[in-house]
């Protein structure tokens, strides 16, 4: 069983740069992945709610770091990370993005995770790669939710997660995979334990 109650999880603020986030204290999870990985249905899922993270038929739409906290405190949070990737967007704007994403990731001191969504058949883009790559810089521990699992029928499924582990392998002590999916409920128990190690303190 969970430790945290994560249907507690409310809107907290939106923030388009570090410098409009809320106080760097407590504990945060950040959630991050493609425009189309699923990453709002991933954390409404986590949470129990149909529409704390907004999902929206147009990818990309999320441009800002929208927060959420749990319990009504402040102290524990979970972030969601603008989506990147299939956004129509000007290329200034995407390289703005991008700026803020780097920026938060290397120097927000209350990070004590990264969630990185990947749809379950198109896993590791250039995005994911890029993500991997400043998580490796900052030994920011990541874990990786290969979501739309019920795309695909379980052997495939599990064939992918396989492969997926086998490409990781150099990072496999900072990097962990499971598979998820938001319409069946599965991977949602073992992803909240993930989240209840990086949030709860000792």
């Amino acid at each position: 069983m969970s430790r945290l109650n994560y249907q507690t999880a409310r809107f907290l603020t939106s923030a388009p740069t570090l410098a409009q986030c809320p106080p760097d204290a407590g504990a945060e999870v950040a959630f991050a992945g493609r425009s189309n990985a699923g990453k709002s249905s991933a954390i409404n899922a986590l949470t129990q709610q149909k529409a704390l993270a907004r999902t929206s038929k147009t990818p990309g739409r999320t441009q800002l770091i929208n927060f959420f906290s749990l319990v009504g405190g402040e102290s524990q949070r979970l972030v969601d990370l603008p989506g990147y990737g299939f956004a129509k967007v000007p290329e200034k704007v995407k390289l703005e993005w991008q700026r803020h994403l780097a920026d938060y990731l290397q120097r927000r001191q209350s990070l004590r995770g990264l969630v990185l969504v990947m749809d379950v058949r198109h896993p590791l883009s250039e995005f994911d790669e890029m993500m991997l790559g400043w998580a490796d810089e900052q030994d920011m521990a990541v874990h990786i939710l290969l979501t739309k699992a019920d795309k695909l029928k379980s052997g495939a499924a599990k064939n992918e997660l396989h492969k997926v582990r086998g490409r990781l392998r150099e990072w496999e002590d900072l990097v962990s995979v499971q598979l998820f999916s938001s319409l069946k409920r599965e991977g949602v128990d073992e992803a909240q334990a993930k989240l209840d190690e990086w949030l709860v303190a000792d």
